[in-house]
């Protein structure tokens, strides 16, 4: 549970929601071929929802009041791989800041695989 304190109250986020905002926004990013598992309780939440789940790849933690969001991705192959990461920190960072108000400290883009 993320918790964002504001004048009027708290609000309170689902680790759940976080994961499927930041997982549509990679995957929409251009050269994320696929979204790759991050541990093994995704392994099995892939057998059981199916292999594309949106939370797939995907950990978002709150330390001092921003987020911190962890992507484990597939690239294709060819592409230049330092310009999709600064890309995919860009978009996931603005989506995010944009749809909850919250700040994010950082985004941790792990490339896993190259796909053909």
């Amino acid at each position: 549970m993320i918790t964002s304190h504001f004048p009027l109250g708290d609000v309170r986020f689902s680790a759940e929601y976080f994961s499927a905002l930041v997982g549509e926004a990679a995957k929409n990013c251009y050269g994320v071929a696929a979204m790759t598992p991050r541990s093994i309780s995704d392994t099995v939440k892939g057998l059981v929802l199916g292999t594309d789940f949106s939370a797939k790849g995907v950990r978002v933690t709150q330390q001092d009041g921003r987020l911190v969001i962890e992507l484990h991705i597939a690239v294709s192959y060819g592409l230049n791989i330092s310009t999709a990461a600064q890309s995919i920190t860009h978009r996931v960072r603005d989506e995010v800041e944009q749809a909850t108000g919250l700040k994010v400290a950082r985004v941790v883009v792990s490339v896993d695989d190259v796909i053909a």
